[in-house]
C-alpha cells in the first residue's frame, strides 16, 4: 500500500518523505541539498500517469524544491496541499511550479505537510459524508461485494426504495482509482436528492426515481493509492466482457439486471480526463454507439447546460460523440467498457461516461465545494431529463429510447 522514500543520504534523514498512509503514492530517488527527485509509483500500469501523494515530515522552517523525474506529473493548478494531515486541502497555483517541479516553502511550525496530484478521496472520506446525510426511507446503505483484498465495497440506495418508483438509475464512481474529483460529485449528487430543502426538483426524486450509487468501483486501488487506469491486463472499467477479473464489474453484471426491474433508465459512469489542455479542462460527456444514444445523451445535455449552474460550468459542445478522440473501440483497448455493457440493458435511454476536470473546468477551480455543487446541478438535470421522457407515473415513457436502427 505504501512506499517509504527510499534512497535518502544519511546526512538528509531529518526530511522524511513517505506514502505510508490510504491513498499514498510516491517513489523518492534520492534527495540532494533542499532538491527532492521523486516520481509517481505506476506499479502495475504499464503505461505512464501521472496521479502522487505523498507526506513530508522534519522540513519545518525550510524551502523545498520537488522535482519529478518521470515526465510532468503537475496538474494545471499546481499540486493540492494540506497542512492538516490531508484534512482539508487547497491548490498551490502555478506561481510555485517550473516544468515538471514545485517549490514549497514550509513554516516552522509544520510538523507535517501532503501533496498530491489532486484532492485525495478515500474510504474515510466516503464514511463521514454518509454519517452526515440524514436517515429515513430515502437512502438505505448495502454491501455490493468484497475485494481481493477483502474490503468491503459499500452501494448506496437512494431516493424511492419501497418498490414504487418510476425510473431507476445507476451512478458508478472511481472505475479508475486516481479520479478522485468524481466522488466530490457524486456526494453532490446524493445530497442533491436527499436535501431537505423544499425544492420540487429533489421531493420528485425522492417520490418517483431509485438510485443505486457505488461510489468505490476499484476500492483496493483507491485505498491502495494506485494510477488504476489502464491497468494490466486491463482496468475495472473495462472489465464488462466475457468473464470479469475484478469483483465489482463481476458483481454489477450480476445484480443490475436483476435490480434494474425494467425500470433501468439512466446510467452515469463518473471519471476525470487526462492531466491538461483542451477537452480536459472542461466538464464533459462521452457517449455510446447508436444515434439514439446520442439523442437522448443531446437531450439531457441541453438540459443541464440550460440550467442556473451553481457549480461548474459545463457546455454541452464539449461532448465526446461515440467514435472520436479516444472514445472508440479500438482506442479503449481490450475489453469492453461499462458504459458499453450498461447500453445493452433492457429499457436504459441514456448512458454516458461523465468526465470532470481535475483542476480546471472552462476557467472554473475545481475544488471539493465547485464540484459537490455541480453534483447537485446533475440531480436536478435527471429530474427534468426523466419527467420530460415520461418517467413521471404516466406510463407514456417508451420501453426504449433507442432509435429503431439501434434496436438490432
Amino acid at each position: 500500500m505504501a512506499f517509504a522514500s527510499g534512497n535518502v543520504p544519511e546526512t538528509q534523514q531529518a526530511v522524511r518523505i513517505d506514502a505510508a498512509f490510504p491513498g499514498g503514492n510516491i517513489l523518492v530517488d534520492r534527495i540532494e541539498g533542499d532538491r527532492v527527485f521523486l516520481r509517481p509509483d505506476r506499479r502495475d500500469t504499464p503505461r505512464w500517469w501521472f496521479y502522487w501523494y505523498y507526506r513530508v515530515r522534519g522540513a519545518a522552517g525550510r524551502t523545498l524544491t520537488f522535482a519529478f523525474t518521470d515526465g510532468n506529473p503537475i496538474g494545471v493548478r499546481g499540486p493540492a496541499v494540506s497542512a492538516d494531515g490531508g484534512r482539508t486541502w487547497a491548490w498551490l497555483g502555478t506561481e510555485s511550479v517550473e516544468g515538471a517541479s514545485f517549490r514549497y516553502r514550509f513554516s516552522h511550525k509544520a510538523d507535517e505537510v501532503r501533496f498530491s496530484f489532486t484532492v485525495p478521496y478515500l474510504e474515510a472520506d466516503f464514511r463521514a459524508f454518509v454519517e452526515s446525510l440524514p436517515t429515513g426511507p430515502h437512502l438505505r446503505i448495502d454491501s455490493l461485494c468484497k475485494t481481493p483484498k477483502g474490503r468491503e465495497v459499500e452501494v448506496l440506495h437512494v431516493g424511492r426504495l419501497d418498490g414504487g418508483c418510476t425510473s431507476r438509475a445507476l451512478i458508478v464512481a472511481r472505475h479508475h482509482a486516481c479520479e478522485t474529483m468524481a466522488s466530490f460529485v457524486l456526494e453532490g449528487l446524493v445530497r442533491g436528492v436527499l436535501a431537505d430543502e423544499d425544492d420540487a426538483a429533489r421531493r420528485w426524486l425522492r417520490e418517483n426515481v431509485e438510485f443505486l450509487v457505488v461510489p468505490f468501483a476499484d476500492k483496493d486501488g483507491v485505498e491502495d493509492g494506485d494510477q488504476g487506469k489502464a491497468r494490466a491486463p486491463h482496468d475495472s472499467y473495462m472489465d464488462y466482457s466475457e468473464k470479469s477479473i475484478y469483483p465489482v464489474p463481476a458483481a454489477l453484471r450480476e445484480r443490475v439486471p436483476r435490480w434494474a426491474g425494467g425500470k433501468l433508465c439512466v446510467v452515469l459512469d463518473l471519471h476525470c480526463p487526462s492531466i491538461r489542455g483542451g477537452r480536459n479542462e472542461t466538464v464533459f460527456m462521452a457517449g455510446v454507439p447508436g444515434e439514439g444514444a446520442w439523442r437522448n445523451l443531446q437531450r439531457f445535455s441541453g438540459i443541464l447546460e440550460s440550467l442556473p449552474l451553481k457549480g461548474l460550468p459545463y457546455h454541452a459542445k464539449d461532448n465526446l460523440p461515440w467514435g472520436q478522440e479516444w472514445n472508440t473501440s479500438a482506442k479503449l483497448g481490450v475489453g469492453k467498457s461499462f458504459p458499453l455493457w450498461a447500453g445493452e440493458l433492457p429499457g436504459v435511454e441514456l448512458v454516458a461516461t461523465m468526465e470532470i476536470a481535475y483542476a480546471n473546468a472552462s476557467g472554473t477551480a475545481v475544488t471539493p465545494d465547485t464540484a459537490r455543487a455541480f453534483g447537485r446541478d446533475l440531480a436536478r438535470a435527471i429530474a427534468q431529463y426523466l419527467r420530460r421522457q415520461g418517467g413521471d407515473g404516466s406510463g407514456s415513457r417508451p420501453a426504449s429510447a433507442k432509435a429503431p436502427e439501434d434496436q438490432q
